[in-house]
């Protein structure tokens, strides 16, 4: 759930990034990290296991004027890849805004793609949320590789749902297609905020025009790349 700071008029949002394990989560937020001016950036922490050999997760605020006066914070974070440190994915997913599962293309992949989505499905059930109303986005990574199962099948094991979620090809070892899937990301999970403001706006029945939370939402209109 985002967190509004209205004396600092700040707007915090929190983005996971799930998946199998050494499925390209890290790379993606080391590439983002990378990019961004040191102004407009926090440090990129992590911490390691003896027995995991990617990071635990990454933790990066990234912030923007995007929504009118209100200045935006997003949170980006990973989990850990295996299995044993699933008590870990659900802590990291508590209060999440929206979600980008990052699918390992290769094909000798495809069990573990399905066994994380699956989990990321448990661990949100178990705190009471769905995909039904998290902004999520499916990033194809890995494009690069040799071995790789076509899109449209990957969507077919993923994506297979009445309303397709929007998916991006990527190879985050490059950069191809990272900020891409950011933004789609953002851009869901904001104006999923806007909706809920106004309706807020509209049911407390007080002035609209002056409600900071209705400024809000006229506001993202104005959101802009992250980059």
């Amino acid at each position: 759930m985002a967190i509004i700071n209205y004396a600092n008029k700040e707007v915090q949002f929190k983005i996971v990034y799930y998946g199998p394990a050494l499925c390209g989560k890290t790379t993606n937020l080391a590439y983002i990290h990378s990019q961004i001016t040191e102004s407009n950036k926090g440090e990129l922490v992590s911490l390691a296991t003896a027995a995991d050999r990617t990071l635990f997760f990454d933790f990066l605020p990234l912030n923007a004027i995007v929504i009118r006066n209100f200045k935006t914070k997003f949170q980006l974070y990973t989990v850990p890849g295996q299995v044993i440190y699933n008590a870990t994915r659900q802590l990291v997913l508590r209060s999440v805004d929206g979600i980008v599962f990052v699918a390992d293309s290769q094909w000798d992949k495809m069990e573990e793609n399905i066994e994380s989505f699956r989990n990321l499905e448990e661990n949100l059930a178990r705190q009471g949320h769905s995909l039904d109303t998290i902004p999520y986005v499916i990033q194809h990574n890995k494009r690069d590789m040799p071995s790789i199962a076509p899109v449209h099948y990957i969507d077919f094991l993923l994506n297979d749902r009445a309303v397709r979620v929007p998916s991006v090809e990527a190879c985050a070892t490059t950069g191809e297609g990272v900020f891409e899937t950011l933004n789609t990301v953002s851009r869901l999970l904001l104006v999923k905020f806007a909706r809920e403001a106004e309706a807020a706006a509209i049911k407390s029945r007080s002035a609209a025009a002056a409600s900071p939370m209705a400024g809000i939402a006229a506001g993202v209109r104005d959101h802009q790349s992250l980059r």
